[in-house]
C-alpha cells in the first residue's frame, strides 16, 4: 500500500477525514408546522438526486416577495439537488368566522359543479369527487382577505423566521445522510486498497509464469526456424510485455483512491467530481480485466468492477 493511502485509511486518517468540512447528501426531508397570530402555517422541504439545482417552490402568492426571498435563501444553503418546497398559509379566524350561508348561492355553486362534471364524464375525463370545501370555495370565493400593509409585513417577515429554522433542519438532515455516505465511501475505499495490495502479489506470480510460458514458446520457434531477426524478436519481445503488464493500471488506481480520499477530506460540493472519478476507476478496472491472461487476477478485477459500481450508487447521492 502506498504511503498516502496507508496513512487516510488507517485509524488516524479515518480521525482526521472525520474532523474536516462534512459531505452533504442530495436527499433530506423537514417538515414543521404552527400559527402566526391569526394564521396557521406549515412547510414541509424534500429533496432527491438531480444533476444541478431545481427548486420548485409553492408558496402563498399573495405575501409579496416572500417566494423570491424564500429561494434566494435555498439557493444559499443547497448547491445540488432536486427541492420540493411547500407552504401552506391558512387564515384561521377568517375559517372561525365562517361564510354567510346564502342558499340561493350554494344552489347555484352545485349546478355549476354538476354541469363540470357533467361534461367532464362525457369527455371521459376523470374528477376527484367533489368536497365541502369545493363547495365554499364556489359559492363564497377562497375566502383570503387583503391584509394592512404592516399585519402583511409582520406576517411575512415571521414567516420568512420560520422558513430559515426549517432549512436548517433541512440542511441538517442532508448533512446527516451525507455523513453516512462518507463513512460507507470509506470502507470501500479500504477494500478497494486490500483488492489492489492482491493484484499486485497475483502480478507477481502470473509475470513469472507469462515468462516461463514464453521463453518455452520462444525455444520452440528458435528450433523450428532457420534464421531470426534479432532486432524483429526485440520488438515483438517488448510489445508483448507491455500487453501483459498491469503495473500501470494498479498505480493509477491507487492514485484514484488517493484523490478519494483527497475529496472527502475537502468536504463541500464534491458530488460532480466523485461521479468523474468512478467513471476513471471503472476505465482502469477493465483494462485491468483485459491484460490480467490470469484467472485469479481477473477475478479480482471482476470484483473491483462490482465493488466501483456499489461507490457510484453510494456517488449519485452526493451533492
Amino acid at each position: 500500500m502506498c504511503d498516502a493511502c496507508s496513512f487516510l485509511v488507517n485509524a488516524v486518517g479515518v480521525r482526521k477525514l472525520q474532523e474536516t468540512p462534512v459531505i452533504y447528501s442530495m436527499t433530506g426531508f423537514a417538515s414543521a408546522q404552527g400559527e402566526i397570530a391569526d394564521f396557521s402555517w406549515q412547510i414541509e422541504m424534500r429533496s432527491v438526486n438531480h444533476r444541478g439545482l431545481d427548486i420548485k417552490l409553492r408558496a402563498p402568492d399573495w405575501i409579496d416577495g416572500f417566494d423570491s426571498a424564500a429561494r434566494a435563501h435555498l439557493q444559499k444553503q443547497v448547491a445540488r439537488g432536486a427541492i420540493y418546497v411547500t407552504i401552506k398559509l391558512r387564515d384561521e379566524s377568517q375559517l372561525l368566522s365562517g361564510p354567510s350561508l346564502d342558499p340561493v348561492a350554494i344552489q347555484k355553486a352545485l349546478d355549476g359543479i354538476r354541469m363540470i362534471e357533467d361534461q367532464a364524464m362525457e369527455l371521459g375525463v376523470n374528477l376527484a369527487p367533489s368536497k365541502a370545501s369545493d363547495l365554499l370555495h364556489a359559492a363564497f370565493g377562497s375566502g383570503e382577505k387583503t391584509l394592512e400593509e404592516d399585519k402583511a409585513g409582520h406576517l411575512k417577515s415571521s414567516l420568512l423566521e420560520i422558513f430559515e429554522e426549517v432549512t436548517e433542519a433541512f440542511v441538517g438532515s442532508r448533512r446527516d445522510e451525507g455523513e453516512a455516505l462518507k463513512e460507507v465511501l470509506l470502507t470501500q475505499a479500504s477494500q478497494m486498497t486490500s483488492l489492489l495490495d492482491d493484484a499486485v502479489e497475483l502480478a507477481r506470480g502470473r509475470d513469472l509464469q507469462l515468462k516461463e510460458n514464453f521463453h518455452s514458446q520462444l525455444k520452440l520457434v528458435m528450433d523450428t526456424l532457420a534464421e531470426v531477426d534479432p532486432q524483429r524478436l526485440a520488438q515483438e519481445l517488448a510489445t508483448l510485455l507491455i500487453k501483459m503488464d498491469v503495473t500501470e493500471e494498479i498505480d493509477r488506481l491507487r492514485v484514484h483512491v488517493k484523490s478519494l480520499l483527497d475529496l472527502l477530506l475537502k468536504g463541500g460540493a464534491i458530488g460532480r467530481k466523485l461521479d468523474f472519478l468512478m467513471q476513471e476507476f471503472n476505465r482502469e478496472a477493465n483494462t485491468l480485466c483485459s491484460k490480467s491472461q490470469n484467472s485469479a487476477l481477473t477475478s479480482i478485477g471482476l470484483e473491483l468492477k462490482v465493488l466501483i459500481d456499489q461507490m457510484r450508487e453510494q456517488v449519485q447521492n452526493v451533492e
